[in-house]
């Protein structure tokens, strides 16, 4: 079955072959010694898929065309310009000018710990407590700085001394919790809670991040030059 239904679909196949002549034309360029190639002798036992009865050339007369295809120019100009684009010549030279530049200023780095460089003095660094001149607390338990700070790091318990003042017993200062945002510099009526200037207080453990009331006394101690000096020279931002 197979066979003849191949046999019957050739036969249509050369009788269509010999009106036509031939089934294909080469369109990109003509055989040179004749316009049509020849054709394969017809086979009946030929397989029934397409088969190409003209028998290809090898070479065509084919010319490409390249749109704005523009010659290379030959000038000394031309040629030093192609090779740097090639090669990042100038991306090289501006490079290694930088590094040159570098190479003969001064350092923009320091031997810390050694050296340390300006701090602000409107920087929020360590708490610490305040004192006045005579020695005595400025902290007045007013619990302003409580109430402001967001983080809710700060806790003060009070108690009225013998002349109806008041007075903090206990000032407790969570450093995990603070955000260093200044609120309570800012709230405090008597400049009694302050961020000084030191920002080297790294510890270990989380319970050395828990201010007491002498901590923060003692902390005041420590920088109260550093602390008056910045309070000066910032009172126009207050």
């Amino acid at each position: 079955m197979i066979a003849a239904r191949n046999f019957i679909f050739n036969l249509v196949k050369f009788d269509r072959l010999k009106s036509t002549k031939c089934i294909r034309r080469y369109s990109q360029g003509k055989c040179p010694e004749e316009e049509t190639p020849p054709c394969v002798p017809f086979n009946p036992c030929a397989p029934a898929y397409p088969v190409n009865f003209c028998k290809p050339r090898t070479k065509y007369d084919v010319t490409f065309v390249y749109i704005n295809d523009v010659p290379p120019k030959s000038g000394g100009k031309d040629i030093v310009d192609r090779a740097s684009q090639i090669v990042f010549w100038t991306e090289l030279v501006r490079g290694f000018a930088v590094t040159l530049g570098h190479m003969f200023k001064e350092p923009a780095t320091i031997n810390y710990p050694f050296e340390k460089g300006p701090i602000s003095p409107r920087y929020r660094g360590e708490h610490a407590l305040r004192r006045y001149p005579t020695g005595e607390e400025r902290c007045i338990a007013c619990k302003l700085c409580e109430a402001v700070c967001p983080a809710q790091a700060i806790t003060i318990d009070a108690e009225e001394r013998d002349d109806g003042s008041r007075r903090a017993i206990r000032y407790d200062i969570d450093l995990t919790k603070c955000i260093f945002c200044g609120y309570c510099q800012e709230a405090c009526p008597v400049d009694a809670i302050v961020e000084g200037p030191n920002f080297e207080y790294s510890t270990e453990t989380h319970e050395e991040l828990i201010y007491n009331k002498e901590k923060l006394l003692g902390n005041g101690d420590r920088w109260e030059p550093e602390i008056a000096s910045s309070i000066r020279d910032t009172h126009l931002y207050r």
